[in-house]
């Protein structure tokens, strides 16, 4: 198979990095609102917490696809059907136990155990295929490794394995099973309008569940939607955390290498950390909660120069084109 032209190529790169600005704009947001609900309810845990974050905003793309996309609904074929529920139940599985991790481990280990399916991928399919990706693919798999550590001070010293590291690499392991599944030719035919249907509603499904399993009462449920703060911050995440941003995902990550896809997720906490520079003391003065912006280090110059080396380097020596196998489903 021949690659992409590289007109498309490029097109693909800047979409997936505009989805990574959208997911970066999270961090503060998702911080906000964890502040927030402290404030709103403070006998609730942390687990109904984080549900209250992400069940709402996935009902409501869920419903606003289902609007734009009445007429797509009795079309979606089997292998959409079936694309869109892998990537939606290893999304969702992804997304809690990296959320429930956070409980038992520092911020910064979690970041680096999350991107370590930067270099699982090729890895993975290295093994698959029996084929070397290339220097340049292990060069920029270990510089975003050493980017993210540098980005988050991750601390070896610090470093045991418990509850919340065995669930950030478990995490890890089905995002990394999302961006394979995504990548897969076998379903290269799927159109992403349906599939992100069918991944939002299946993720909506899961949340809304626990969500309503974890709720200490109806009122606790309720209470959130009294806060136009909350209301607003729901919204933000919803347009462009959760729709525009797997929307660009699950259109364009397709036409480029699930190695690089892997690599370019990476960017994600460069735009996070520069994000959250500024945008703390807007969310406090709007929100009324205390929440101080973050300032500029050296880790976060370095950090993030090693992460964007590495995905310049990937982009000049692209990885090798990878062998189709139809009884594979190749992902490469």
């Amino acid at each position: 198979m021949a690659p992409p032209p590289l007109s498309l190529h490029w097109r693909a790169v800047l979409m997936l990095l505009l989805a990574n600005l959208f997911w970066g704009l999270s961090f503060p947001v998702i911080k906000a609102m964890s502040l927030l609900h402290a404030k709103l309810l403070p006998e609730a845990g942390t687990w109904f917490s984080t549900l209250c974050t992400v069940a709402p905003r996935f009902v409501l793309a869920t419903l606003i696809l289902l609007l734009l996309q009445a007429g797509e609904l009795r079309r979606i074929t089997r292998a959409e059907w079936q694309q869109g529920l892998l990537i939606g139940l290893f999304s969702a599985a992804g997304m809690l136990l990296q959320n429930d991790g956070l409980q038992f481990t520092a911020a910064s280990t979690s970041a680096f155990l999350t991107q370590l399916y930067a270099i699982l991928i090729p890895l993975v399919l290295a093994v698959r295929y029996r084929t070397n990706p290339g220097g340049s693919v292990w060069l920029s798999c270990l510089l975003v490794l050493a980017g993210v550590a540098i980005l988050g001070r991750f601390d070896w010293h610090t470093l045991r394995f418990g509850r919340g590291e065995a669930e950030t690499l478990l995490a890890s392991l089905f995002f990394m099973g999302q961006i394979l599944c995504l990548g897969s030719r076998r379903f290269a035919a799927n159109r992403p309008g349906r599939i992100t249907l069918v991944m939002f509603a299946v993720q909506a499904l899961v949340f809304t569940g626990l969500w309503g399993a974890a709720a200490p009462d109806l009122a606790s449920l309720l209470r959130p939607f009294g806060s136009p703060a909350w209301l607003g911050f729901t919204l933000v995440l919803t347009l462009f955390c959760t729709l525009g941003s797997f929307s660009l995902m699950n259109a364009w990550q397709p036409k480029i290498s699930s190695t690089e896809a892997g690599l370019i997720y990476c960017v994600e906490p460069i735009f996070g950390s520069l994000m959250a520079l500024f945008l703390p003391a807007v969310f406090s003065v709007w929100a009324g909660i205390q929440y101080a912006n973050e300032t500029l280090t050296w880790t976060l110059l370095v950090g993030g120069a090693l992460i964007t080396a590495a995905n310049v380097l990937i982009q000049l020596r692209p990885p090798r084109v990878l062998p189709v196998s139809p009884s594979l489903g190749a992902a490469d």
